[in-house]
């Protein structure tokens, strides 16, 4: 059941080196592929990225950037990133299988909604594949765009690593029905 999915999906921050086969992530484009899309431009460009060098670019164009964030940031941001114990280096990029990275092509109206409403149905498909992940949004994402030769016309929305998690990894907390909700009227 989709629900059941969706509240079993967590995420995954650390990830075995095992591989698998790629076809399990192609499925998760398919899935990814029927979400809806404004004036349905189907704007979205999955990425997967297994070269070990391309992914090591990656991270450390990342890592420069974010030891710069992590040295600007303050209040509730900084506290939250130091609770939650997050860092900098981002190990994640190098040690999962694959990257997914996914692109919206910036020529298409609603480009970036319709490519998150993709990312969603990407996501419960790898949870459906016994994949884990998680979302990371790169700061410098043109700069991170030119190590795979985007166009320019596609902005990078997020990268996806993607494996079997090194740990379980915990499901936050989620806001009770009534803190999200109401009928008519706020």
């Amino acid at each position: 059941m989709l629900l059941d999915l969706a509240k079993s999906r967590r995420t995954v921050r650390k990830f075995k080196s095992e591989s698998f086969p790629v076809d399990k992530i192609i499925r998760c484009i398919e899935v990814a592929r029927e979400a809806p899309s404004g004036i349905n431009k189907q704007p979205w460009y999955f990425l997967i990225v297994k070269d070990p060098e391309k992914k090591r670019e990656i991270r450390r164009r990342c890592e420069k950037f974010e030891r710069d964030l992590h040295r600007r940031v303050r209040g509730e941001l900084k506290e939250w990133m130091e609770r939650e114990n997050i860092t900098w280096r981002k190990d994640f990029l190098e040690e999962a299988p694959y990257l997914v990275m996914i692109f919206s092509d910036i020529r298409a109206p609603y480009s970036r909604e319709s490519t998150w409403l993709a990312v969603g149905y990407f996501l419960l498909a790898l949870e459906e594949e016994g994949l884990s992940s998680l979302t990371y949004t790169p700061p410098p994402a043109r700069e991170i765009a030119e190590v795979v030769n985007a166009p320019r016309y596609y902005r990078l929305e997020t990268i996806l690593p993607v494996g079997y998690p090194k740990e379980g990894g915990r499901k936050k907390r989620r806001k009770e029905l009534q803190e999200i909700m109401d009928f008519d009227s706020f």
